[in-house]
């Protein structure tokens, strides 16, 4: 049986280079510190060994984190936030940070990263879902350190987010069926209080009143962002004795659930009714039919809330970084696909 390798430690240099573990750390610290014949026996050894010097753990024992915590929901809508994390995690890189995540799930996790946020250990925070730990009236944000919220805005003073447009793109959704010719739609909306879905819904309810459609034109069922509510609200569409021939899911998630489970009952998509999504996950280019939806600028919101947040560590100003505004917001996309066309 094979035997996993075990990584090189400053100790194995020390001995391969017949000095002492401070001298090594000396070596690669403070080079100047040592004679010419000794930093290159140990920069020798290092080299033989393959030996990475473990940075981070560095930084802490100094004090000077580069740790930046980025915050997220336990279910925190996978396909979406992979794009979102990856772009934070090339711009911190790119200033010489490092990215942790911290999952809310509960009271004993949400005070273990407050206290994580006072330790000194961090450089700055992240989140990403517009939720913040709170215990017993303790909040992460005491701690003092430059933070920003992506995706969601918990409204909270001093911290700034970077957004979508949720209700103009929400918009587009509804513009795009009753272009189509579809006057009533059936809404499968977000978790309630969650703030995309408040944006979203102020869209699609000030787009419908534009049109000159009545109340009774939407019809609107909750959901909560994940497949299993999607065939809930599909369920909740095929009982319904007059059918919306336009539907809008509050994410990609539930609409690819949403059309499956329809279409499992005999109902032709877009034949019988058209389909419109949010987000652009890949997955939408490879359900049946693919999925017309909005496409969230994803690994550019990350990467924006990421830039902003090393401008703010670097001492820059908030209103100057955000040109007097109090917000930074992106657009969303229209992407057309095979879910919708005009009603039969």
């Amino acid at each position: 049986m094979n035997q996993i390798r075990r990584l090189p430690r400053i100790g194995d240099v020390a001995e391969a280079a017949g000095v002492s573990v401070a001298t090594v750390s000396r070596a690669l610290s403070a080079p100047e510190k040592l004679r010419e014949e000794t930093r290159a026996r140990v920069m020798e050894a290092v080299k033989t060994l393959g030996y990475t010097p473990n940075s981070v753990a560095r930084q802490l024992r100094a004090g000077n984190s580069q740790l930046v915590l980025v915050i997220v929901p336990r279910r925190s809508n996978p396909p979406f936030f992979s794009e979102v994390l990856h772009g934070i995690d090339v711009t911190l890189a790119e200033a010489g940070y490092v990215l942790i995540t911290g999952y809310m799930e509960g009271v004993d996790r949400d005070l273990r990263l407050i206290e994580l946020a006072t330790s000194g250990h961090l450089a700055g925070l992240l989140t990403t879902s517009g939720q913040l730990p709170q215990v017993a009236g303790r909040s992460i944000l005491d701690a003092g350190l430059p933070a920003v919220a992506i995706c969601a805005d918990p409204q909270v003073p001093g911290l700034p987010p970077v957004l979508l447009d949720d209700v103009g793109a929400a918009r587009m959704q509804v513009e795009h069926l009753l272009d189509l010719g579809h006057r009533r739609i059936f809404y499968l909306s977000g978790p309630t209080g969650n703030y995309n879905e408040t944006m979203r819904h102020r869209g699609i309810v000030d787009a419908m009143r534009d049109a000159g459609l009545g109340e009774d034109a939407l019809v609107e069922h909750p959901g909560d962002y994940v497949f299993s509510g999607g065939v809930a609200g599909a369920k909740a569409y095929l009982g319904l004795a007059d059918r919306p021939t336009g539907v809008i899911c509050g994410n990609d998630e539930s609409a690819i659930a949403f059309v499956k489970t329809v279409r499992s009952a005999g109902v032709k998509v877009p034949g019988d009714l058209s389909v419109v999504g949010f987000d652009g996950i890949e997955f939408a280019d490879y359900c049946e039919p693919t999925l017309t939806t909005i496409a969230q600028p994803r690994f550019e919101l990350g990467a924006a809330g990421a830039k902003l947040l090393v401008d703010l560590l670097a001492g820059g100003r908030l209103t100057d970084l955000l040109g007097g505004r109090d917000r930074m917001l992106m657009q969303g996309r229209l992407l057309v696909r095979d879910s919708t066309a005009a009603p039969r």
